[in-house]
């Protein structure tokens, strides 16, 4: 008979992931002992098969093509990428998936780590069932928090595992580059993953359901990447739907709504993502299995004072530096309350994560990137928001004629014209994902058109579409 083992701390995390992290870090620095629940790697999607992954895939991707717009440079790197070369660098930035590192770095703030599966069994409990089959009852004496992430949802589509297609997972960690590979969706992991694997050699075909790519950005966004990609090779077919994927002698074959077949080697499905809170034991404390968590803006869970939802599962902004974000506050507002300290709750409190209502940025690694913080045109408008919005084209920027010869790039502000403030922006171009901090610090930050005047940006950058967008505004 297996023995099992109880012990008690003020705070439970399941899931060592980003997320999960960062809530140990905030709840260890507040002086709460704090166990740490994990089924895989310490580290999570983000760190082995997301983020860290992608964009070391991405970075030799994107410099060439910056590399091939510069005179006197552009002719030294018209060759082939060095695919082993780029899948090395992308194994050493996932630590070839081992998880030393991290685990190192959670004893040092002296959290402890459970390996193993780990389900609610009641109210501030937690019952890991480890790699032996043992179990550890862990108990909390203030909080527990969810911070599971999300995984790839795969359409409902008869005989699909037989199949084997790619999600995220599989794009991000492959050993070897198909000849042909389909890619079925248009957000970000689709788009970037089409960037990657056409530069490393793939021909990729882009099924496309919407009527663009990036749709949750401004529409100009996707049309510039979709433009890039095709020039790159990648077919792109929008309004596409696949209706059914056989795989014939290795073969994948994807049949789309307008009767079209497509062959490749692989299928990559990037179609969306879902709650992992399927087998956490929601239904012991009366939640739905596999549901999204509704919370407070302290990322405490609806109906329970004890339980808190961060990072993906909550559904508020699937991004991990948003869900870091969350962690902070979260943590913090658990040491609050247990310590019995003042909850700073207002908005952009301490312990409120106002930024994912108002101020969430994000970039997209493609060539080029398009980078977003805020409340799109569309978005601003459905909110009730009397805004205004400002294009420029980047390329009039003599940062930009200077960074890559015949530049293509566009930007956005769109201001609140009642309380002239910035509601959202988005820049699309070469080099643009470093510059979104900047209008996210003023989109959180609420700075005043006026005030922006004398944020004065640096000559010769790309940066002084500032000042082209304001002058822009006071000219309309």
């Amino acid at each position: 008979m297996t023995e099992t083992e109880t012990n008690t701390y003020d705070v439970v995390v399941l899931g060592a992931g980003p997320v999960g992290e960062n809530v140990a870090d905030r709840t260890r620095a507040a002086g709460l002992t704090t166990a740490v629940v994990e089924s895989e790697l310490v580290g999570g999607e983000c760190s082995y098969w997301a983020c860290m992954p992608s964009k070391a895939l991405l970075r030799p991707v994107i410099a060439r093509a910056d590399a091939r717009r510069v005179p006197g440079l552009s002719q030294a790197v018209q060759g082939p990428l060095d695919a082993a070369a780029v899948l090395a660098h992308r194994d050493y930035y996932t630590s070839h998936w081992k998880d030393d590192g991290q685990v190192g770095w959670l004893d040092s703030i002296g959290a402890d780590l459970h390996r193993g599966h780990g389900r609610l069994t009641g109210p501030r409990t937690v019952t890991v069932t480890g790699p032996d089959g043992g179990e550890t009852v862990l108990t909390a004496r203030h909080a527990v928090a969810v911070c599971t992430g999300s995984r790839a949802a795969l359409p409902p589509l008869p005989g699909l595992d037989a199949v084997r297609p790619w999600t995220s997972r599989e794009a991000t960690s492959a050993k070897t580059v198909p000849g042909r590979l389909i890619v079925v969706g248009g957000g970000v992991v689709a788009t970037e993953m089409a960037t990657v694997w056409q530069a490393l050699g793939s021909k990729v075909t882009l099924l496309v359901r919407g009527k663009g790519l990036l749709a949750r950005m401004e529409p100009f966004a996707g049309e510039l990447v979709a433009e890039s990609l095709t020039e790159a090779g990648a077919d792109v077919r929008t309004g596409t739907s696949v209706e059914s994927v056989t795989r014939e002698n290795g073969t994948v074959v994807a049949v789309t709504d307008k009767g079209d077949r497509v062959e490749a080697d692989e299928i990559l499905f990037a179609t969306g993502r879902a709650a992992r809170t399927d087998d956490i034991g929601l239904e012991t404390i009366g939640l739905e299995p596999g549901s999204w968590l509704d919370v407070d803006d302290s990322l405490r869970v609806t109906g329970h004072d004890w339980l808190y939802a961060v990072g993906d599962v909550n559904q508020r902004a699937l991004l991990t530096h948003q869900g870091k974000y969350q962690a902070r506050v979260a943590g913090a507002a658990i040491a609050a309350r247990a310590t019995g300290e003042t909850l700073l709750a207002q908005p952009w409190g301490a312990h409120a994560a106002t930024a994912d209502h108002a101020a969430v940025p994000q970039v997209v690694f493609t060539d080029p990137e398009a980078a977003a913080v805020g409340l799109s045109l569309a978005e601003a408008e459905q909110a009730g928001h009397r805004v205004k919005a400002v294009d420029v084209d980047l390329s009039s920027v003599a940062g930009a004629g200077l960074y890559a010869d015949g530049y293509k790039g566009r930007a956005r502000m769109v201001v609140d014209v009642e309380d002239e403030i910035l509601r959202g922006v988005t820049l699309v171009g070469p080099g643009v994902g470093e510059l979104i901090h900047s209008a996210t610090v003023a989109v959180a930050g609420q700075v005043p058109v006026s005030r922006l005047w004398h944020a004065v940006p640096a000559y010769p950058t790309i940066s002084e579409v500032w000042l082209r967008l304001l002058e822009s505004y006071r000219d309309s």
